[in-house]
């Protein structure tokens, strides 16, 4: 390992607008020294995640800001190369927090342990943060309810495709709303989504009325903006929303748009709820079995969208943000183990 060098990306100001190259800077150097407690992670696979983006900027959101000079925050799966943490032996499977760079070293703290069988990338598209937000988020703070009918916005996205296959299996009505023909093909010809709205080609709130001419009982809101307001004013009596992103906001100048349409909430008796995903973490395993057996069985699937080498990861955040990914988006950043 001496021989190793360990890229990182490193935040060098605030972005502007969609992040850019000239924000970060590729910074290049050794690998440390593990003390004791510590693992060594060589990342194989990054998480470009929505969040990233607020966790660059200088105001803090559920987590403090990325410290300018410090190494981008983001999750990966890896594999253990060195130990000196009896938990965690050379040659296991891992996610956590462990930065875009090639090498991460960790006390253990926030680190998971993959079951041995599970791919790397299913790990990051299903088993980890994205599942514990789609199963909780609709199940828990959705509320979804069979014989319901269920809108999901970014719903060609990690969660929001995981969302309308759940709903599905709970026999909710699903209509999910992505931005191009292919993700609506898709989601709706390979997920089993009953309808989809392109939401660049059409008037989401005139579809929402063709589509849903009884209103909304669940809305799984992922991009915020003018398509929450559209949700909001076609809510059903006690409906439930479940805020999870708003990624339509995340580069905004100045000051996010807010919702015009909260009066809705009075007049529907309807709740909206945001959450994250720390807030179920300690019950991953409630998740977890259910999701791993859906999938054995068919009843979920993922897709997995790979940008190829750590140099290109902030290409694959600005192509996320710009709508331009289907299904989980990762950057491969080293081989996968034997």
């Amino acid at each position: 390992m001496s021989a190793a060098r360990n890229r990182q990306w490193r935040l060098r100001r605030r972005p502007a607008g969609v992040v850019q190259p000239s924000d970060f800077e590729l910074a290049d150097g050794a690998v440390p020294t593990l003390q004791d407690g510590q693992i060594l992670v060589r990342n194989v696979y990054l998480s470009i995640d929505p969040t990233q983006r607020l966790w660059a900027r200088e105001e803090a959101s559920y987590m403090p800001p990325i410290p300018l000079g410090e190494v981008m925050r983001g999750i990966a799966a890896g594999v253990v190369e060195q130990s000196r943490n009896a938990r965690y032996p050379a040659g296991a499977a891992v996610s956590g927090l462990f930065g875009m760079q090639d090498y991460a070293v960790s006390n253990g703290e926030g680190v998971n342990l993959l079951p041995p069988g599970v791919p790397l990338q299913a790990a990051l598209a299903v088993f980890g943060h994205i599942g514990i937000t789609a199963y909780f988020g609709l199940l828990e703070v959705g509320q979804a309810k069979a014989g319901e009918t269920l809108v999901v916005s970014g719903a060609a996205g990690a969660v929001g495709s995981l969302v309308g296959q759940i709903g599905k299996i709970v026999d909710c009505r699903v209509i999910g709303i992505a931005g191009s023909d292919e993700k609506c093909r898709w989601i709706t010809q390979e997920l089993g989504f009953d309808r989809a709205i392109n939401y660049r080609t059409g008037d989401v709130g005139a579809a929402l009325d063709h589509l849903c001419p009884d209103g909304i009982d669940v809305y799984f809101d992922n991009v915020g903006g003018e398509i929450l307001d559209a949700a909001l004013a076609r809510l059903r009596l006690h409906a439930r929303v479940a805020l999870c992103g708003a990624i339509s906001q995340y580069n905004a100048a100045g000051k996010p748009q807010g919702p015009s349409n909260l009066m809705y909430l009075v007049y529907r008796r309807a709740r909206m709820e945001g959450f994250l995903t720390a807030d179920f973490r300690h019950r991953a395993a409630e998740a977890m079995k259910p999701l791993a057996q859906w999938l054995k069985e068919g009843r979920i699937k993922y897709r997995v969208d790979i940008v190829h080498g750590l140099e290109n990861a902030i290409a694959a955040m600005q192509r996320m943000y710009e709508g331009g990914n289907i299904g989980k988006l990762l950057v491969q950043v080293s081989e996968e183990p034997a």
